[in-house]
């Protein structure tokens, strides 16, 4: 059996993230011979999920390494309950837990098994009109995929007049956000005349393209709120929740109606697609991380050879030998010496000279609450799944921080297989980092689970700051060329939703790769394999 240095490989990839391994699987059926590689003993990378005690682990290894990885300052915590007691005292992982007062029950033990938890470290999830859905079609990968939808938009709003009504019951200041005509005027909240001027916005921004020719001198320049305001008088209580519609994680005063504006229209272009009452979807058993590996399996099946626990230690810039068939030599981990055609992989996965640090860092978390939150799931529309997934948004000001930016907590229900039955998953983001991001998260959450009420409590939660990119943070989303021969993707993105751009990149990698040896409008379609209708 040939070792990998005595292959010559037409493509390197470093890395098992997303984008990687979308690479992979453009990869499996042509020919080529690829060896993707990952320094990490999982798959993944950004986009990895764990059980509990691999997050245990993984911790252990980002606080021990600073500086290898996107993550850092990564905190486990578990929570005990004194009997008699809404409050929840956290007990930091790994360091010694203060004792119980006697007859104490001991709150982690309605934790299931580790392996009944998969937390996902960048939980995003794709409109039903993504690209990526389309690719995971065309492609056939999508029959070992399982999809469940994402449901309500919610915003936090405690000085909201009828909070006291609001569809999650007397005690809630949770207001769901309308995501469609009938919604607007079902809702209580909203009086008929702001209804009118939502509706002016909404009618305007769903115009066929070839109808938008006549208001080419529009300003999408200015923030996105006064954009509201002077264009079509939408009422100042009106625009975070449509800023939630767009996802974006700057404040209403740092996010353009350029950005703004094609994302409300994403959301609600994309309501229907697959069925009523729901415009998202996530996929079960991990997300992100469950579309990757299913991506590798069939690159695998396609003849890709894969090596975990193994990484690049240095490479020779494919400059220096511009002229050799197989330009690109790495020196890996285990030893080994390899070269190739092309070398793909993220800033993180290249050697250290290569790295670039990411631009945009923010704080997130990951909750386990015991609680199935129920009440964050209703079905909306007749005929409508039971969503698995929601999506709650909190204004700076609700949270008593009118500069800072929004607060997301997307809340995973057990239909997503991320935990067990009558417990949920919080994943929290903001676009503020460190002990400032992550008190902003601990205060949201806080404001959930006491209006959830006594049966919604912390078990286990994990806290952490993550580098990247967000898709309005000015970072150019294209390959970096490190010679004609060497590429990093660019950081991993940090938004919410999946954002199609990565598709583009992950395409024109291939099609360095492949040259004009097949038609680039074949990217990503394939047949099915002969005698079998999946990988």
């Amino acid at each position: 059996m040939e070792t990998l240095s005595e292959t010559p490989w037409d493509a390197i990839i470093a890395g098992t993230g997303l984008a990687q391994s979308l690479l992979a699987l453009a990869l499996s059926r042509s020919g080529k011979k690829v060896l993707h590689l990952d320094r990490n003993p999982y798959y993944g990378g950004s986009e990895a999920a764990f059980s509990l005690d691999e997050a245990q682990e993984w911790m252990n290894s980002v606080n021990q390494h600073p500086g290898q990885s996107p993550f850092e300052d990564v905190k486990i915590f578990t929570y005990q309950h004194p009997q008699d007691s809404p409050q929840s005292t956290p007990s930091q992982h790994g360091s010694e837990s203060s004792a119980r007062p006697e007859g104490t029950p001991d709150i982690r033990a309605k934790l299931a098994a580790s392996r009944a938890y998969t937390l996902s470290l960048s939980p995003y999830f794709l409109y039903t009109r993504s690209q990526l859905i389309s690719t995971l079609i065309s492609s056939k990968v999508y029959r070992q995929l399982e999809f469940m939808a994402v449901g309500s938009w919610w915003i936090h709003s405690p000085g909201h007049p009828n909070a006291a009504s609001s569809e999650l019951g007397a005690t809630r200041v949770f207001h769901r956000v309308p995501g469609n005509r009938e919604d607007i005027f079902a809702d209580t909240h909203i009086s008929m005349k702001s209804k009118r001027t939502l509706m002016r916005f909404l009618r305007h921004i769903s115009k066929p393209e070839e109808e938008d020719d006549v208001e080419t001198d529009e300003d999408l320049t200015m923030p996105f709120g006064e954009y509201l305001s002077s264009k079509f008088s939408v009422p100042q209580d009106l625009h975070d929740p449509l800023l939630s519609l767009s996802l974006s994680q700057l404040s209403q005063q740092d996010t353009t109606a350029n950005y703004a504006v094609p994302r409300i229209k994403r959301h609600l272009a994309s309501i229907g697609a697959f069925g009523p009452g729901f415009g998202g979807v996530v996929s079960k058993y991990g997300g992100a991380s469950e579309i990757l590996q299913v991506a590798c399996r069939a690159s695998a099946v396609g003849g890709g050879v894969y090596a975990l626990d193994t990484g690049i230690q240095s490479l020779v810039d494919g400059d220096a030998a511009a002229e050799a068939e197989y330009p690109v030599e790495a020196q890996l981990s285990n030893g080994e010496s390899v070269r190739s055609k092309f070398l793909f992989g993220s800033t993180w996965d290249l050697s250290a000279k290569e790295q670039m640090s990411p631009p945009t860092k923010v704080a997130r978390s990951i909750t386990i609450v015991s609680s199935s939150l129920a009440s964050l799931f209703p079905i909306t529309v007749e005929g409508a799944p039971l969503s698995a997934s929601t999506v709650l948004m909190f204004p700076g000001h609700s949270l008593s921080n009118p500069q800072s930016p929004p607060v997301y907590l997307q809340v995973h229900s057990s239909d997503t297989g991320d935990c067990p039955r009558e417990q949920s998953i919080i994943y929290g983001s903001v676009s503020l980092s460190g002990p400032e991001g992550h008190t902003l998260l601990e205060c949201a959450i806080d404001r959930l689970l006491r209006a959830e009420g006594p049966p919604a409590i912390v078990l286990w939660s994990m806290r952490y700051n993550q580098m990247g990119r967000l898709s309005n943070d000015g970072t150019p989303s294209t390959l970096h060329p490190h010679s004609p021969h060497v590429y990093s993707f660019p950081p991993s993105s940090l938004d919410l939703a999946f954002e199609d751009e990565t598709v583009d990149t992950v395409k024109k990698a291939w099609t360095r790769i492949v040259g004009d040896e097949v038609d680039h409008d074949d990217f990503m379609i394939f047949d099915d394999r002969d005698g079998a209708s999946d990988e």
